[in-house]
């Protein structure tokens, strides 16, 4: 069933009204945000370095398989990124400060060797004091620890992210662990330092909740995955948690995470856009009345 004269004659028209309001936008250079993957900025990778890392479900062990896995991840970021390594076992420390040289991240990889305890929270304020490390403020440690020092330990409410969320932060904290944090801090006490500088704690979690048999200079040890609180860290820092029950399951989560870690916002101006758009409206307005009343509207 074809177009009547009356919506015919109104359709070229309309659609110049359309293109000339787009144009009209468009002197007024509106910009937009957006959100857009860059391969630049800084990423913590944050390693268990706990005895239980010596367990041999993943081949050769849980460590090896992890320093593997890590400097995978390592060579496949851009030039720009910068990446710093952090262990944690019983306290935690800055292996490599961040840097574009993989060489001497994948050196500091090579250093790691297992320890005992697993101090979780330890990690994470290790690794906030190296992404903020030459910033003029208090680092992140000293002011977690100073607040749960003078409120007894206890936990606040958790911090609201900065304007524009979590992405706002060029700067993003992957943190491995087999283990259950037990040592102090306790790792959600802290984890409103990240929140309130927007770092997202990416976690990958190796092994199971089920646990199993580690055997250590003699003695048998259960050790067991603490999954809820991985998951935890990274829901409230608007990231992901990952499971890795193998190495290969290891390998694949490096490989994911190396295409979706570095995210920022940034303004782009639409002018452009706008200005194709309505000169495609225009176009097909001026075909339109062309084709039905041979004349331009």
């Amino acid at each position: 069933m074809g177009r009547g004269p009356g919506v015919r004659r109104h359709v070229p028209p309309a659609l110049f009204l359309a293109a000339m309001f787009f144009m009209t936008a468009a002197l007024a250079r509106p910009v937009m945000v957006v959100t857009a993957p860059a391969q630049e900025g800084t990423v913590i990778l944050a390693i268990d370095v706990s005895g239980s890392m010596q367990a041999e479900d993943l081949k050769p062990n849980r460590m090896e398989a992890a320093k593997e896995a890590a400097k995978a991840f390592v060579t496949r970021q851009g030039e720009d990124v910068s990446i710093g390594i952090v262990s944690f076992s019983g306290d935690a420390s800055l292996v490599q400060s961040p840097t574009t040289d993989k060489d001497l991240v994948i050196k500091a990889i090579d250093r790691l060797r297992p320890q005992r305890a697993t101090a979780i929270g330890r990690g994470i304020l290790t690794s906030l004091d190296a992404i903020f490390e030459n910033d003029e403020g208090t680092l992140p440690s000293v002011e977690a620890l100073a607040r749960l020092d003078q409120s007894g330990g206890q936990a606040r409410p958790p911090a609201t992210p900065p304007p524009g969320g979590t992405l706002n932060a060029p700067a993003t904290i992957v943190l491995l662990s087999d283990g259950q944090n037990n040592q102090f801090p306790a790792p959600l006490q802290i984890i409103d330092e990240a929140i309130s500088r927007g770092v997202r704690v990416y976690t990958v979690g190796v092994g199971s909740a089920e646990g199993t048999i580690l055997r250590l200079q003699g003695r048998q040890i259960r050790t067991r995955l603490d999954e809820a609180t991985l998951k935890q860290i990274a829901q409230m820092t608007d990231a992901e948690y990952f499971n890795a029950s193998n190495a290969s399951d290891l390998r694949a989560v490096y490989e994911k995470l190396s295409t979706q870690l570095v995210l920022r916002q940034q303004k782009t101006e639409v002018t452009a856009y706008l200005t194709a758009l309505a000169a495609v409206l225009s176009i097909i307005a001026g075909g339109l009345s062309l084709l039905w009343f041979n004349r331009l509207p």
